[in-house]
């Protein structure tokens, strides 16, 4: 009796033992194919910080909201933005023409950390000008108590997928922006920037900005002729 127990539970055991091999494809795959997901996006993640260029927050320059004790150094203009050391490679003068008769045409300037593409790290002051060489010889300045309206500014980075990230500060920073004189599609200039983000994010020093045309406006598509209505 008891050699006949032990034998119906070995052939339930290799019964079990066997159904798991016939099925361990299905059973593991799912946990192997998340592994490999998983894997693969920490690789991705690692190699998208490792092509980026790391620069150190400058220890010459500080945050600050009073434009009086603002130090704007003989340097390029860098910083921090978003909490990354930040160092302008380019710098635009943009015209953006108006879209529709209650939005003003605009200039922007961006400054920019990264050359060609989306910026990996940059910023974007939208001033109240029609084209770039009416800014030649003006200083800006906004002081955070400054009421509305005041130029929008555009904070720029990227993610840990390599996705470009905005964000919009329409008031209740610090600005002085000096022009120089512009010449041969250029325009030179100092900047202090500080703005109220939970990273404290500021950019000081020089820059020269390239000065682009707005583009011109798309003409109107005529409307199509309404259907008539039959009469009768």
């Amino acid at each position: 009796m008891a050699i006949a127990i032990v034998a119906a539970l070995l052939a339930l055991v290799g019964g079990a033992g066997a159904t798991i091999y016939i099925f361990r494809a299905k059973i593991f795959k799912p946990a192997v194919q998340q592994a490999k997901v998983g894997t693969n996006q920490t690789v991705k993640h690692k190699a998208v910080a490792a092509s980026r260029v790391v620069h150190p927050i400058p220890t010459n320059i500080s945050w600050t909201m009073d434009l009086t004790n603002a130090v704007m150094p003989e340097a390029i203009a860098a910083g921090s933005i978003h909490g990354s050391g930040f160092v302008c490679e380019k710098a635009i003068l943009q015209g953006v023409a108006a879209r529709d008769s209650k939005t003003p045409p605009r200039c922007d300037l961006t400054l920019r950390q990264g050359k060609s593409g989306s910026p990996d790290l940059g910023v974007t002051i939208q001033l109240f000008a029609q084209q770039g060489e009416e800014l030649g010889g003006q200083t800006v300045v906004i002081a955070p108590d400054r009421p509305s309206p005041v130029p929008n500014v555009v904070l720029r980075w990227k993610d840990d997928e390599d996705k470009a990230v905005n964000r919009n500060i329409t008031d209740g920073y610090a600005l002085k922006v000096i022009f120089g004189e512009p010449g041969d599609k250029h325009v030179p200039g100092k900047i202090y920037l500080s703005l109220p983000d939970e990273n404290k994010s500021f950019v000081a020093g020089t820059f020269d900005a390239e000065i682009r045309k707005a583009p011109p406006p798309k003409p109107k598509q005529p409307k199509a002729p309404k259907p008539s209505k039959p009469t009768g």
